[in-house]
């Protein structure tokens, strides 16, 4: 069988599912690629990561297309989860991509997780997912309410091979012993967390406290705020620029609703991730 994939959001960065499909298929001999418009497919997979990214218009010849994804908001499992991804159809991909836990058990008004993946709960051994290469990009969206996936950080530091929890950690459940782990963990450039709201403010200053207390530096810390309301936003990133912290900003949209990002917003989170700008200037002076 002559399959094709379509990675919608584009090749920046891996799309795991197509990659596990890939895998799938070529278990069972049939021929893989990335479609070519201009030749035909008995089964076309395209994925979709994110809501806003434009489908694809262009015409696809095949005798079956399959869409799924978070950004055609479709929930389903897919039915080869347990295959291990094909990293060739990503052929300068340096780092191995992957979950350890899956689920979170927060209930954030503007997250698709618990919808999406429910309750925490174990998922992959970190030397699954690593496949033999030394670095991991591991997308799990709350490894610290997880014992399986405290026991994996353990594994991790054991290991000493480098890794970047790129949607973050959860500053709430960071515990002493749990700062003292992550101060032994190798990152490949930061340690992650997010601070969503105000009342996030106050457990992420803490958790940063503990892991000072551990050598690990605010320039190694970095921080994702959404930006909703633009005057408490730019707050919580005065907190964090004068901590010396790597905010990241990250504007508003409705998954549901379809919201999308209002100009001002939108300035607001360019000012604050252009960073020769966000440490030379105060955003009421920018703006």
């Amino acid at each position: 069988m002559k399959t094709g994939l379509i990675d919608v959001d584009g090749h920046n960065f891996p799309n795991l599912a197509l990659m596990k499909l890939a895998a799938y298929h070529r278990q069972n001999g049939d021929t893989v690629e990335w479609v070519n418009h201009l030749e035909r497919y008995d089964k076309v997979y395209q994925s979709k990561v994110f809501t806003f990214t434009p489908d694809v218009s262009t015409v696809i010849q095949a005798d079956e297309t399959v869409k799924g994804g978070t950004g055609y908001k479709m929930y389903g499992e897919l039915f080869c989860d347990d295959v291990e991804p094909d990293y060739s159809m990503y052929p300068k991909v340096e780092h191995a991509y992957g979950f350890l836990t899956r689920g979170c058990v927060r209930h954030c008004p503007w997250c698709i997780v618990p919808k999406k993946e429910g309750g925490i709960r174990a998922y992959r051994d970190v030397e699954t997912v690593l496949q033999g290469r030394k670095t991991a990009i591991l997308m799990d969206n709350n490894v610290l309410a997880s014992e399986h996936g405290l026991q994996q950080l353990e594994k991790i530091a054991d290991l000493k091979c480098k890794v970047d929890f790129n949607q973050g950690l959860d500053s709430r459940l960071v515990t002493d012993d749990i700062a003292q782990l992550l101060s032994k963990i190798r990152w490949i450039r930061f340690l992650r967390f997010s601070c969503d709201t105000t009342p996030a403010v106050e457990p992420l200053l803490k958790a940063i406290e503990k892991l000072n207390r551990y050598g690990v530096k605010n320039y190694r810390i970095f921080v994702y705020v959404l930006v909703k309301d633009v005057t408490d936003a730019n707050e919580r990133c005065r907190i964090l620029k004068k901590l010396g912290v790597n905010p990241f900003a990250q504007t508003y949209r409705g998954y549901e609703s379809n919201t999308q990002p209002t100009r001002e917003q939108k300035h607001f989170a360019w000012y604050v991730n252009q960073k020769a700008v966000f440490k030379a200037t105060e955003w009421e002076n920018y703006r």
